[in-house]
């Protein structure tokens, strides 16, 4: 498989690619995630920001506050809404990828579910992959 990766949004407003290899998927649960998806998780990728290009169109930004007080920025389409990825205001260098824009995921893994304890009682959940019932933890 080439390391590079391609997608945007529903109307194709939004393109762009990405220059390294993406496997592991992180469902998030937080209420937000919820909200700014419409479904019952948000299903992310991190990469780093110098990763990602984008090939058409800008993304428009809005600054959300999170469950810890953090800014969290969600980039989606001003046309369609599609989310497209999210970044911590504090770490610029990184960014939340929704993986539903990729053109190609499937080789992807779901590999760890967050903020387990906002998850909806009908959004299934394999025991088998890893839970947190807030954030994941920092490996030091």
């Amino acid at each position: 498989m080439s390391d590079t990766l391609t997608g945007g949004c529903l109307c194709g407003a939004i393109r762009y690619s990405v220059n390294q290899s993406l496997e592991k998927i992180i469902a998030c649960h937080c209420a937000h995630c919820q909200k700014a998806s419409g479904a019952g998780a948000s299903h992310n990728a991190v990469v780093p920001t110098s990763a990602v290009s984008f090939t058409k169109g800008a993304p428009k930004v809005y600054a959300d506050t999170a469950a810890s007080g953090n800014i969290l920025k969600r980039y989606f389409c001003g046309d369609c809404g599609s989310p497209i990825y999210s970044q911590r205001e504090k770490v610029p260098e990184m960014m939340v990828l929704k993986v539903g824009t990729l053109d190609e995921p499937s080789h992807m893994k779901l590999v760890m579910n967050i903020w387990t304890n906002s998850a909806r009682p009908w959004m299934y959940r394999d025991p088998a992959v890893e839970h947190h019932p807030e954030n994941r933890p920092v490996k030091t």
